[in-house]
């Protein structure tokens, strides 16, 4: 790394501090700080009151932390920035519970998708057949249609690229044929080989009367792309818009980043899975060491339910009534067995469902032989902890793919702290060695797969705009468990002794961390 290249990753890591909930929480800290050193001195008489009021305005904050719904883990970290920063915490924690922009986003999701549930209907036939199959999927089908609007399909092909730079080829290709319309929707974009090649084939589509619309993250504007770059692309006849633009200290509905990678073509195919639009994806550029991604591209039925899910995101703040018939596809009348089962899913910070936790407890829940894990982070809640415990004592292979190199030092030491626990109770570590692994994969006993955006973290399973396809009994599931063996080749197998004897700054570093892992 040049002295210019690590210039620009320092003033990424200073931005994203900046304009962070960690920036507030280190600007209210400072200043909790400063009130109380002015305090000693200004107020020594009054101090003793200030003192009591201090403990009941705690307790009250604390009763109702502990009373109010939610995960028990951020509950903790919330009752620990209470005790800890009395005043402060308080007062974050009201800012956070009591943000327009939050009640705003929950409405309007509800909203569209009362929308758009006319093209998303369940067919009762597909129900009936896996019901007859006997199979515990059934149940998943069942919360995904009837609790979120995600219906099972049939008639879907499914193909599974291993590497980031065989799906971007083929997106290429499937790019090059679009007729009608193109859909994107992408946590990273950076500028480079990558987005410069899919940017050529937008314009030119565009300019022959196609209709492409394209959304990013608002976290690329602090320093992957400029903030005007949307009406960049409108020049080009590209609508374009940056989803939860950055709003520096002034809302928390900032941390619900948008990272899923969706790219839908005519109705006919789509593609998600880890892969970003930046040239380290298809390892044009080195970052970590080798960049081990995954993604799936449909072509069939089941991508009307990836129209739908980014028509949904695009809406948002649109007031125009949007016309969802345009963009449907007829479904093949024939069926085809051999396809299996597939169901696209979303997960929404504000649905009051953890669809992508869902998915995955049931994989883990429902398994007879194995489940097989890639993930690029391991920051997990008490529930994770005994999904994934209790199957490996139950005599489930439960194997985990982690990064040898990772991108995020401070997450890979938060991580670090569950191995001990994981090892002990029969959960298998490994790690890539080759360099970093942004794959989200579970595969299951020869028959059930997950491939999307969706992290073994914190963030991904509770606070972002998160996707993924549940596949079921179709002859994909091979290749996807073909590349997790042909992957762990290249792995290092983490052993109890070593999970014990990492180095006291790692240990301590992990331990601090973990107190605060759902605010990070």
């Amino acid at each position: 790394m040049n002295k210019y290249e690590a210039s620009g990753t320092a003033k990424k890591g200073l931005f994203r501090i900046i304009f962070s909930r960690t920036g507030i929480i280190l600007l209210l800290v400072l200043i909790q700080f400063g009130l109380m050193v002015s305090s000693v001195y200004y107020l020594r008489e009054y101090l003793p009151f200030i003192y009591g009021a201090v403990i009941i305005l705690e307790a009250i904050a604390v009763i109702y932390i502990i009373n109010s719904k939610g995960n028990p883990a951020f509950k903790m970290t919330w009752m620990l920035c209470v005790l800890v920063f009395p005043l402060i915490g308080v007062m974050f924690y009201v800012f956070a519970q009591m943000q327009v922009g939050t009640r705003f986003m929950r409405s309007r999701l509800s909203t569209l998708r009362i929308e758009t549930a006319p093209y998303m209907q369940q067919d009762p036939e597909i129900v009936d057949h896996i019901r007859a199959s006997k199979s515990a999927n059934a149940q998943l089908s069942y919360y995904l249609s009837r609790q979120l609007g995600f219906p099972t399909y049939r008639n879907t092909e499914v193909h599974y690229y291993p590497l980031g730079e065989y799906k971007f080829k083929a997106m290429l290709q499937e790019l090059q044929k679009a007729r009608k319309y193109i859909f994107m929707e992408y946590f990273i974009v950076e500028k480079g080989y990558m987005w410069g090649s899919i940017l050529d084939i937008l314009k030119r589509k565009a300019a022959e009367g196609v209709e492409v619309r394209f959304m990013y993250d608002g976290m690329c504007a602090i320093s992957m792309l400029p903030y005007s770059y949307p009406r960049q692309l409108e020049k080009c006849g590209i609508q374009c818009k940056m989803s939860n633009p950055i709003v520096p200290f002034l809302s928390t509905t900032q941390n619900n980043r948008d990272h899923r990678k969706i790219c839908v073509i005519d109705g006919k195919v789509a593609f998600t899975g880890g892969v970003n639009l930046g040239d380290e994806y298809i390892n044009r550029k080195e970052r970590f060491g080798h960049w081990k991604d995954t993604a799936v591209m449909l072509r069939g039925d089941a991508v009307q339910s990836f129209t739908m899910i980014f028509l949904q995101m695009w809406n948002v703040e649109e007031r125009r009534p949007e016309k969802y018939m345009r963009y449907l596809t007829p479904k093949r009348s024939e069926l085809h067995r051999g396809m299996g089962y597939v169901i696209p899913y979303g997960d929404s910070p504000f649905d009051n469902e953890n669809v992508g936790e869902e998915v995955y407890f049931h994989i883990l829940n429902h398994a007879k032989k194995y489940v097989h894990i890639m993930t690029p982070y391991l920051i997990l809640d008490n529930e994770m902890i005994i999904t994934l415990t209790r199957a490996a004592k139950s005599g489930i292979e439960v194997v985990i793919i982690m990064p040898h190199i990772p991108d995020k030092w401070y997450a890979f030491a938060v991580a670090k702290t569950y191995y001990k626990e994981l090892i002990e109770s029969g959960v298998q570590i490994y790690e890539y060695t080759p360099g970093f692994v942004h794959a989200k994969v579970f595969v299951s006993d020869d028959d059930t797969a997950t491939v999307g955006t969706i992290n073994l973290d914190y963030r991904s399973l509770y606070l972002h705009y998160e996707c993924g396809v549940f596949i079921y009994n179709n002859p994909e599931v091979d290749k996807i468990e073909a590349d997790f063996q042909n992957t762990l080749v290249k792995c290092h197998k983490v052993t109890l002794v070593e999970a014990k004897e990492r180095s006291m700054l790692t240990k301590v570093t992990g331990h601090v961390l973990r107190l605060v892992a759902p605010l990070m």
